[in-house]
């Protein structure tokens, strides 16, 4: 006849079973640690391997180009040096967090097409302010665009030494936009479509007088505007079912928005150099999309 095991039996095989399972899970963890994560001698290593699974965004440096800075211009150069670094971060943020969302030219459309367009403007600002008191370099724009490293082995900052690739874009080139200048208003809406369209405040009816040393460059800036929000306007219809929720906002209207800042910016410092800066223009950047 079977006797039935006594109770502290039966709970020494639990925990006997438990440990074996806690330590089956630790050695499977411990593997995995061992596997992929980097030595903890540095505290942005991790950030960098978790960053590589999509990828990383590799982008030509810039200040390796620029010729001997003015030294009225240093700071300014500085600060958007510094930019460009956090737009690459940005975008390599992006990435990130974007994993599995849209078609095949997901990342092009919504990431390394914005990134190319505010580096254009970045770099544009720079060469500006070297041009400002010396010879104002040229060829910065070919800087602009950046590819996506697939391997994730490395995450060029575009403002310190080492170089990267830079690929064709199939996005025009905002530098080559804005001499295209014909003077129009940088205004709301352009298009319709089924997936709605997207309206942006009118900048050039908010303007004070423009003096005449202005007029070039603020008509160049107002055109600009125009061709950001149709250059969103299509990637909106291009990218129709991609994303979450919050893709339209995340990969059009933000990016525009930071497009539309730098752009208001450099109008108001034209015609600050001889006339009173406008204020409050910023305000003007936001846009939205109306369906």
């Amino acid at each position: 006849m079977s006797r039935a095991l006594p109770k502290y039996n039966k709970r020494r095989v639990v925990l006997i079973g438990g440990a074996a399972a806690v330590a089956l899970s630790g050695a499977v963890i411990a593997g995995s640690a061992l596997a992929g994560t980097p030595d903890k001698s540095s505290g942005t290593s991790n950030a960098r391997t978790l960053a590589a699974s999509p990828g990383t965004i590799t982008c030509p440096d810039v200040a390796s180009q620029l010729p001997a800075i003015p030294a009225s211009a240093k700071a300014e150069v500085d600060r958007n040096l510094t930019l460009l670094q956090t737009q690459i971060q940005e975008a390599n943020k992006r990435l990130v967090d974007t994993v599995g969302q849209g078609g095949p030219n997901f990342v092009n459309n919504a990431i390394l097409g914005p990134l190319k367009d505010k580096r254009v403007a970045t770099v544009n600002r720079i060469a500006t302010a070297i041009g400002r008191t010396a010879a104002k370099p040229t060829g910065l724009d070919s800087l602009a665009p950046c590819t996506l490293n697939a391997s994730g082995t490395s995450t060029n900052t575009g403002s310190g030494t080492a170089t990267g690739t830079a690929s064709a874009s199939a996005a025009p080139s905002t530098a080559a936009t804005q001499q295209q200048s014909t003077g129009s208003t940088g205004s709301t809406s352009t298009g319709t479509s089924a997936v709605g369209t997207i309206t942006c405040p009118d900048v050039a009816s908010q303007l004070p007088a423009i003096p005449a040393s202005a007029q070039a460059e603020v008509d160049r800036n107002l055109t600009l505007l125009q061709t950001q929000i149709s250059e969103a306007n299509n990637r909106l219809q291009t990218t129709v079912g991609q994303g979450g929720p919050n893709f339209v906002q995340n990969a059009i209207l933000g990016p525009l928005e930071d497009k539309r800042k730098s752009t208001i910016d450099r109008i108001a410092i034209a015609i600050g150099r001889t006339s009173t800066k406008p204020t409050g223009l910023d305000s003007l950047a936001a846009c939205t999309l109306t369906k």
